[in-house]
């Protein structure tokens, strides 16, 4: 018999795109989907695959007979539903940052440590940050030949990855600000969105605007200089590659962008890499796109990458005084591979184990 698919968070934004990807699949292996939301939502109809599915409430017995489960909802929501869902006998795979880092759940990229997924002793798989996911699958196929040592990385981080409220927020300030011919002065820019009313300190990004500017914070302060979102790049690299004792150094940026993080990547291995080796390692990955043609101004930007699943690499070089170590630019759709499509891949890895 087919297995069960449930979608908890279906009508939230992550949800949606989870929708989406599975609408898009060519075939799918389930028998059945589920789709579970909050209270106010239950009721509501969404339409998978031509079926018009009614959304049940999230209790206990809403995961009866679900051989998985998918959880895009807030962190709080799966510290507490995702291990109900696994006393029920689903496999929980969690989407929030409730339980990266315990040590009995794995974290997982299917296409980097797929092997990790069939031990899970709480029955719990997690879904790395988006951030670290948009460069894992370049860093995993190049650490499979050369041997990662070091890791250096700047992201530049979209406003959707602060959630709807990041998306809408970065949407009022450029209203606010556009055709006013802003920028001249630092205050022009916090004076166009306090005449629109749009109070800086109560915004999602922190005691500075997005529009118009770049904000190198993302997160939640966690002391020593150090914000959420960079320890997540750093403790989840070490997790997901293996490498228990990998330095890592990362500062992560917000910009200016709606959806797709990008980053510069700073990688020294243990063995000679070149340009043209590494080009061969993205090229045999089919979930990489390799644009590097910078004589010619090809490389990737978030504009070109925002819907598309698999991550884009270009500028890819050798980097100037540092052995074994390359420089290159990574760019990935922080909702669907840094999210839903991760989430759904490790799914879709399970689903055999239950057919």
């Amino acid at each position: 018999m087919a297995p069960v698919l449930a979608l908890v968070g279906a009508t939230g934004a992550v949800g949606t795109v989870m929708i989406d990807i599975i609408n898009g699949r060519e075939t799918v292996p389930w028998g059945e989907i589920r789709l579970i939301a909050s209270a106010r939502s239950a009721g509501k109809k969404i339409t998978v695959r031509g079926e018009e599915l009614t959304v049940v409430e999230l209790k206990p017995e809403a995961f009866d007979g679900v051989d998985i489960a998918m959880f895009d909802v807030p962190d709080e929501i799966s510290a507490e539903w995702a291990p109900i869902a696994a006393a029920r006998g689903a496999v929980a795979v969690d989407n929030s940052g409730a339980f990266r880092m315990d040590d009995d759940v794995p974290l997982v990229v299917p296409e980097v440590n797929a092997a990790a997924a069939s031990v899970r002793p709480k029955g719990i798989i997690s879904n790395p940050n988006c951030t670290t996911l948009s460069m894992m699958a370049a860093l995993g196929a190049l650490h499979r030949e050369f041997e990662l040592k070091e890791l250096v990385v700047a992201s530049y981080q979209a406003a959707s990855g602060a959630g709807q409220g990041g998306i809408d927020r970065l949407n009022a300030e450029l209203e606010a600000v556009a055709g006013k011919g802003v920028g001249a002065v630092a205050g022009d820019v916090r004076a166009a969105l306090e005449t629109a009313g749009l109070s800086i300190e109560d915004g999602p990004f922190g005691p500075a605007p997005l529009a118009l500017n770049v904000i190198p914070a993302a997160g939640s302060y966690k002391g020593d200089g150090w914000y959420s979102e960079e320890l997540k790049v750093r403790n989840e690299s070490r997790k997901i590659l293996g490498i228990a004792d990998l330095k890592v150094s990362a500062t992560c940026v917000r910009v200016p962008v709606i959806t797709t993080h990008s980053l510069a990547v700073h990688a020294t291995f243990a063995r000679e890499v070149t340009v043209e080796s590494a080009h061969k390692v993205f090229e045999a990955q089919p979930t990489i796109v390799l644009v590097d043609d910078p004589e010619n101004g090809k490389f990737p930007t978030p504009v070109d990458v925002v819907g598309a699943d698999p991550t884009y690499v270009g500028r890819v070089r050798q980097a100037l005084d540092f052995t074994n170590t390359l420089d290159f630019f990574v760019c990935g759709d922080n909702l669907r591979k840094g999210a839903a499509l991760n989430t759904y891949e490790i799914a879709e890895h399970l689903a055999p184990t239950f057919a």
